[in-house]
C-alpha cells in the first residue's frame, strides 16, 4: 500500500494541452477511479504515473518518493490493461510467472505466488490453458493475476472491463471490488462507466478537458455535485438541472420554477448559506433535483405541487415520469403505478437533497 501525490502536473502535446494542473491526493489503500469521457485526460494520466509518458509540468509521488524521473520497472507498479496484452504462445501459468522469470525470481518463490494468485482470483483449472481457450472474463483474471504476483505499491487499471458484455461486467466490479476490500492495495482506475466508480471508488476524480472537475468519495460526488457538469455526468438518469429564481424572504430561501401553463411552484428551505442566499437572492439560478428527489404526495403534504405527466416508463421496481417546469423536460423517479400518463399528479421534494447552481458559471452555490 502507498500514498500517491500528482501536484500540479500538466501535460502537453506541442501546442495541445492535455492535462492543465492536476492535483490529487490518496492515502494507502483507497480505490481512485479517473472517471470522464473519452478525450478527457485519464488515460494520460494513468500513463503519466506509470512512467510510459513524461510530465511537462508538476510532479509526481509514489509513497512519498518523487517518481518524475524514474522508468516504470522502478516505480514498483503493475497495471492491467484494457486488452488484457496476454502472450498467445504462453500458458495461463506462463503469463503470471512471466515478470518474475525476467527478474529471476526463484523457482520455489515463483511457484508458490503462482498458486497463491490463482486460489485469490479462482482461476487454479486454468493455469495450464493458453489464452485462446479462455472467454474474456478468464482473460482479464489472468492479466491481474499478473499483476497481483508482482504485490506492488500501486496498482493502475486502464478500463479492463470495457472489452466485456454488460454481464460480465457486473461480475467482474464485484470481483475487483472483493480483490481490493481483501488485499487493501492501493488502486488507480480509468473508465468512461459512471457505474464502475460510483461502485468501487473509495475517491473519484471527474474530469473534463485536462482538468479534474471534483474530487471527493463517490456520495459527495452523486450528492453535491461541484458543478453542472458533474451533476449531469454521474447518476443514470441524470440530474434534473431546471432553470429557476432564487429568493430570500422573511419566512426563509425559496426557489421559484415555472409550468408550462404559465403558474409557478415554489419549493422552500433550499439548503445554502447565509451569505449565499443574500447574494442571489432575485437572481436566476438552476436547481439541481435527483429523479429520486421527487415522490408522490398526499393532498395535506405541505410544499406539494401538482404537474402534468406526459409520459410514464415503468420499469419494474420503479417508474419514470416525464413532464415539463422551467421550460424544461424533468424526470422523476416514483413508486411503481403511482402515475399515469396525459394524467396530473401530485409531487413533493426531498429539500435536503436539492442544490443549487450558479447560471453562468455552472458551479454548485454553497
Amino acid at each position: 500500500m502507498a500514498t500517491l501525490q500528482i501536484d500540479g502536473v500538466s501535460k502537453s502535446y506541442g501546442d495541445i494541452k492535455i492535462l492543465k494542473r492536476v492535483d490529487i491526493e490518496i492515502d494507502p489503500g483507497d480505490f481512485l477511479v479517473l472517471l470522464g469521457p473519452s478525450g478527457c485526460g485519464k488515460s494520460t494520466l494513468l500513463n503519466l504515473i506509470a512512467g510510459l509518458d513524461e510530465i511537462t509540468d508538476g510532479e509526481i509521488r509514489i509513497a512519498g518518493e518523487r517518481v518524475n524521473e524514474l522508468s516504470p520497472k522502478d516505480r514498483d507498479i503493475a497495471m492491467v490493461f484494457q486488452s488484457y496484452a496476454l502472450y498467445p504462445t504462453m500458458s495461463v501459468r506462463e503469463n503470471i510467472e512471466f515478470g518474475m522469470r525476467i527478474r529471476k525470481v526463484p523457482d520455489a518463490e515463483r511457484t508458490e505466488a503462482v498458486k497463491r494468485v490463482a486460489a485469490l482470483l479462482q482461476i487454479e483449472p486454468l493455469l495450464d490453458r493458453k489464452p485462446s481457450q479462455l472467454s474474456g472474463g478468464q482473460r482479464q483474471r489472468v492479466a491481474m493475476g499478473r499483476a497481483l504476483v508482482r504485490n506492488p505499491k500501486l496498482f493502475l487499471f486502464d478500463e479492463p472491463l470495457s472489452n466485456l458484455d454488460a454481464k460480465l461486467r457486473v461480475d467482474m466490479r464485484t470481483e475487483i471490488k472483493k480483490l481490493h476490500q481483501r488485499l487493501g492495495t492501493t488502486i488507480v482506475y480509468v473508465t468512461h462507466d459512471q457505474i464502475e466508480a460510483m461502485t468501487m471508488a473509495t475517491k473519484v476524480a471527474v474530469m473534463k478537458d485536462g482538468y479534474v472537475q471534483q474530487l471527493a468519495d463517490p456520495e459527495t460526488i452523486y450528492d453535491t455535485p461541484a458543478s453542472v457538469y458533474v451533476a449531469k455526468f454521474v447518476g443514470s438518469p441524470a440530474m434534473n438541472i431546471i432553470p429557476a429564481t432564487f429568493r430570500l424572504t422573511d419566512q426563509g430561501t425559496e426557489v421559484r420554477l415555472s409550468r408550462p401553463d404559465g403558474s409557478v411552484i415554489s419549493l422552500r428551505d433550499v439548503a445554502i448559506s447565509t451569505e449565499a442566499a443574500r447574494q442571489y437572492s432575485g437572481r436566476d439560478v438552476l436547481v439541481g433535483i435527483r429523479p429520486e428527489t421527487f415522490h408522490t404526495a398526499p393532498a395535506a403534504e405541505e410544499g406539494a405541487f401538482e404537474v402534468d405527466v406526459d409520459v410514464i416508463e415503468p420499469t419494474g421496481p420503479d417508474t419514470l415520469a416525464f413532464f415539463t417546469l422551467g421550460g424544461t423536460e424533468v424526470i422523476a423517479r416514483l413508486e411503481p403505478r403511482s402515475v399515469q400518463s396525459g394524467r396530473s399528479a401530485r409531487l413533493n421534494v426531498n429539500m435536503a437533497k436539492v442544490v443549487l447552481f450558479d447560471r453562468e458559471t455552472e458551479k454548485r452555490i454553497q
